[in-house]
């Protein structure tokens, strides 16, 4: 049996010593639980500081060069998302909220 060209060029052979293959993850899942743990409120351990809390706490206070002001973080929230996700789906926006901060800035004389 003689084989056409686009049938020899589709032709692939396996070198791997492998036959399984990975058991491959719930992607969706993987995105829910990342944006569930970044958004966590609750805090069951007093000294355990979540998500958004987390990097916030990293990143502030930030001080200027000259030590005369610090910029210091006070607090978050995520507001209401202006659209629901079906909406979203309908008009071809993306889903998302606003992330408000509440920042303190503190001039030394």
């Amino acid at each position: 049996m003689q084989l056409s060209f686009t049938e020899k060029k589709n032709i692939r052979k396996n070198f791997g010593k492998l036959k399984e293959s990975l058991s491959i993850p719930n992607l969706i899942e993987v995105q829910k639980n990342s944006y569930k743990q970044l958004t966590d409120y609750s805090q069951s351990d007093e000294n355990l500081i979540k998500g958004f809390e987390r990097v916030f706490k990293s990143i502030f206070p930030i001080e200027d060069l000259n030590e005369k002001a610090t910029l210091e973080y006070v607090s978050y929230r995520l507001e209401k998302p202006k659209f629901d996700t079906e909406e979203c789906i309908q008009r071809g926006l993306t889903y998302s909220s606003s992330l408000k901060c509440t920042l303190r800035l503190v001039v030394y004389d």
